[in-house]
């Protein structure tokens, strides 16, 4: 009983930022991403009757602790879904993105995980049916179920069963590029779940955040179908400004920036006031994401190179959902 499935990281152009069920990974608001071709986490799931327990793997190395009990309590879901909840398997993971820096390591972790999982242990989801298990071990994780751009429906109902991501427009729509500038690939000091939790529950700036979700979506949802690279990119980084404004506002306050975040970000602006439209995102980590166009790569790439505090630059297309190996 053994699958092996890819999966591929998603950038929030809309952000995920609460929750208002810790336990379930319900949201306080729908977000929109772009799942990216250069961040991928593969995954194989081995399900063993001689096995009294879950073994993690995680780039050939064991993981213990939090992690492994993270893993274990996803797997619980699986088992319990197929009706084998004595079932126990062997997970080896390739992360092909910085873990817990900013990268959204846990999305493409999670969707990895449970599209092998519920294959291996004979389960057959929809896409739908997947993203809301997936959701259940990490909120952006139901986007990367989906190649190019998806939404995570938060939903009304308290069990959860109407939150999960639908498609909007395919990897192929619409040749958007994303540049991932590496600043830090050092653990986050604030999580991003101990950041959330901080900022629903303390910031004066919290609820101004949640009022402006529904325009921006509307907004970007239109920008995306008739390929408004401008307005896309202006919401987008609206809209991150104001996400990690309210962590400005919490008590106590804390960022997620570094002193070479800020110069990235200036130096965006200062290519579009020379004609280069080029738009920041950033989620919970000092690592910025630049959107461009394919005919400014090459001006891109090196302007980014060139800031100090940069190590790196990694280009991305618009990715493609799960894939089985």
């Amino acid at each position: 009983m053994k699958a092996t499935a890819k999966a591929h990281t998603n950038i929030a152009l809309i952000k995920y930022w609460g929750k208002r069920n810790e336990a379930l990974i319900l949201p306080t608001n729908n977000s929109l991403s772009l799942t990216l071709d250069g961040f991928f986490t593969t995954t194989t799931v081995d399900f063993q009757e001689n096995l009294t327990q879950d073994q993690f793997m995680l780039d050939n190395k064991p993981v213990k602790g939090d992690s492994h009990q993270r893993v274990t309590k996803f797997l619980d879901l699986i088992r319990g879904l197929a009706g084998k909840e004595n079932l126990y398997a062997t997970v080896h993971s390739k992360n092909d993105v910085p873990t817990a820096a900013g990268f959204a390591s846990s999305a493409s972790g999670f969707a990895a995980l449970a599209a092998a999982g519920t294959k291996a242990i004979g389960l057959e989801l929809d896409n739908p049916e997947l993203s809301r298990l997936t959701r259940q071990g990490s909120g952006s994780a139901s986007r990367s179920i989906y190649g190019g751009f998806a939404e995570w429906e938060m939903g009304n109902k308290e069990d959860g069963s109407d939150s999960f991501a639908v498609p909007i427009a395919p990897a192929g729509h619409w040749d958007v590029r994303v540049a991932a500038v590496v600043l830090s690939s050092t653990m986050k000091k604030v999580s991003s779940r101990e950041g959330m939790k901080r900022t629903v529950e303390t910031s004066a700036f919290y609820s101004g955040w949640i009022d402006s979700i529904p325009k921006d979506l509307v907004e970007i949802k239109d920008a995306i179908k008739t390929k408004d690279f401008e307005k896309t990119g202006s919401i987008a980084e609206a809209n991150c400004l104001k996400m990690h404004a309210t962590t400005l506002a919490a008590n106590p306050p804390f960022t997620y920036w570094h002193d070479a975040t800020m110069r990235v970000m200036q130096t965006v602006q200062h290519m579009r006031e020379k004609g280069i439209p080029a738009y920041f995102t950033i989620d919970a980590g000092p690592n910025v994401k630049v959107l461009y166009l394919p005919e400014d790569e090459e001006t891109v790439q090196q302007t980014l190179r060139n800031i100090p505090g940069v190590t790196d630059v990694i280009l991305s297309k618009p990715g493609q959902g799960i894939s089985y190996l």
